[in-house]
């Protein structure tokens, strides 16, 4: 936890509501996302109990298994699933728009938009993952079949698990955090994994404040648990005795009244949880969409073709594991985005980069002096290295020579020439002298509007977001001895279903 956010938790256990920590929205939100709200059996690694799903926030499907322990009550609930997901998927594969060509790339043609699918919280993401491993490999003939559409619901689900794993990317978000990363709570990060308690604090009732709500989300017959995890005491009061009742009414006269008994005590479960996610929305709403938002949900355009493509294709299910160079690079690319990302958060958003500016790695400042003429004359060629002097009051820790750049001078490097510190005694602020390079034109002479000029206030920072060079892998028939060798071609059998947890 940054000290901001810190200071930011302390503020709002003193006002007794949530404090804003981003002025600006930094994900996507789809006018039409999937809600997806599940619970699990208690006890089993992986036993679906039930769900509901849908886009339309007063109309949910709901998916009940009224055995859990049954394989085919708990595939044939993926199959009412794949009925839910697999049309929404479709349904963003019609339209297409053109994406210009870029550097060293040829135009292409992408969906004009995407699927986003809405967890209440990181474990629904954790059962997306875990219901997508235990889907995909499973054959739709010959031994054991499962019902058509299953195993194209297993991969979809496992491929938002991963694309949630990536910073930035808005196909599979979780509400809580989502929700954490806009506001601080008066609690803890764990008990902001409670969407209820969350988003009481965030948007207390009237008359009560964060922690009066907070603490009243506690009560489990009101706020049932958000998801997959299940309240023991309605485990043991309630679930288990109406499981019981299906499985002895099975086949008799009685089964209907059963199941229905069992629906309506799971859809009392999942209700509340479900008007939550939409809560979150609506307080995601309010805030703007940062700048970077719309250029990372094309990243996600970008991802969603692919793969679909892909499927098209006849590609094959993600393998269970990763050869070692697979997951060499997909380290060192979500090591690259991390830093993108972050990079993004702070040029769309002033209360971000003032955790970069506490921690030295940013400063802000008027600019007190400019030589929009000054030209280098020290190397083969003359260069226009243009000079500006920046008041700042905060600390600058960058070291002489380091490049650093303006989010709102994008194009623009400035090298720290000189620093130095603030005068706290006399109340006089430090000064940064930076030569300009870039984004000026081709001339000697500055274009207008190009250099900062004296009274103009800027941010200057050692993030940046531009284009890194990836690292150098080997190709896979190159695997060293030392990370097993070249692996074997991948073919999907049989084994690949199995898991130590089933």
């Amino acid at each position: 936890m940054s000290t901001l956010t810190s200071l930011a938790r302390a503020q709002a256990v003193a006002a007794g509501v949530a404090q804003p920590i981003a002025t600006v929205r930094h994900v996507h939100l789809s006018d039409r996302p999937l809600v997806f709200v599940p619970l699990g059996l208690a006890g089993e690694a992986h036993a679906p109990l039930a769900a509901m799903a849908g886009t339309d926030r007063q109309s949910p499907r709901l998916l009940v298994v009224a055995q859990p322990r049954n394989r085919d009550h708990r595939f044939g609930f993926a199959a009412e699933l794949a009925a839910v997901v697999l049309p929404y998927l479709d349904s963003f594969c019609t339209g297409a728009e053109d994406v210009p060509a870029g550097r060293g790339a040829e135009p292409r043609t992408r969906f004009a938009d995407a699927p986003q699918v809405l967890v209440p919280g990181p474990a629904g993401i954790g059962f997306v993952r875990l219901l997508g491993r235990s889907t995909r490999f499973r054959r739709t003939d010959g031994d054991f079949a499962v019902p058509l559409g299953v195993p194209l619901l297993g991969c979809w689900l496992s491929y938002l698990a991963e694309r949630a794993s990536h910073p930035g990317s808005g196909l599979l978000l979780a509400a809580t955090d989502a929700l954490s990363a806009h506001w601080a709570s008066g609690q803890s990060d764990i008990e902001d994994l409670n969407l209820a308690a969350l988003a009481g604090w965030i948007d207390p009732p009237p008359g009560q404040t964060g922690w009066q709500a907070a603490a009243a989300a506690e009560d489990t017959l009101t706020w049932p648990p958000a998801g997959p995890a299940t309240d023991p005491t309605f485990d043991n009061e309630v679930l288990a005795p109406l499981i019981a009742a299906c499985q002895r009414a099975a086949g008799g006269a009685t089964e209907g009244r059963a199941r229905a008994a069992l629906t309506e005590a799971l859809a009392g479960q999942l209700r509340p949880t479900w008007q939550l996610v939409w809560h979150a929305v609506d307080l995601l709403r309010t805030l703007p969409p940062g700048d970077h938002v719309s250029a990372r949900w094309n990243t996600d355009k970008d991802a969603f073709t692919s793969y679909c493509d892909y499927l098209d294709a006849g590609g094959a299910p993600q393998p269970r594991r990763d050869s070692a160079v697979t997951a060499a690079r997909r380290l060192s690319w979500l090591e690259r985005a991390q830093a993108v990302h972050a990079a993004q958060r702070a040029f769309d958003d002033p209360l971000v980069m003032a955790e970069y500016r506490l921690a030295g790695e940013a400063f802000a400042g008027e600019v007190v002096a400019a030589e929009p003429d000054r030209v280098d004359a020290t190397g083969p060629r003359r260069k226009l290295r243009p000079l500006v002097t920046v008041a700042t009051a905060d600390r600058v820790l960058v070291s002489l020579g380091t490049r650093m750049s303006a989010p709102g001078r994008p194009g623009q490097q400035a090298r720290v020439v000189s620093v130095t510190s603030p005068d706290d005694q006399e109340g006089q602020p430090g000064q940064v002298a930076l030569e300009l390079s870039g984004g000026m034109g081709r001339s000697l002479t500055a274009a207008p509007g190009s250099v900062p000029e004296i009274g103009e206030w800027l941010c200057y920072t050692t993030l940046t977001d531009g284009y890194q060079p990836g690292a150098s892998f080997p190709p896979a028939e190159e695997t060293p001895w030392t990370h097993g060798g070249p692996p074997a071609p991948y073919v999907p059998a049989d084994e690949d279903t199995g898991e130590a947890w089933s």
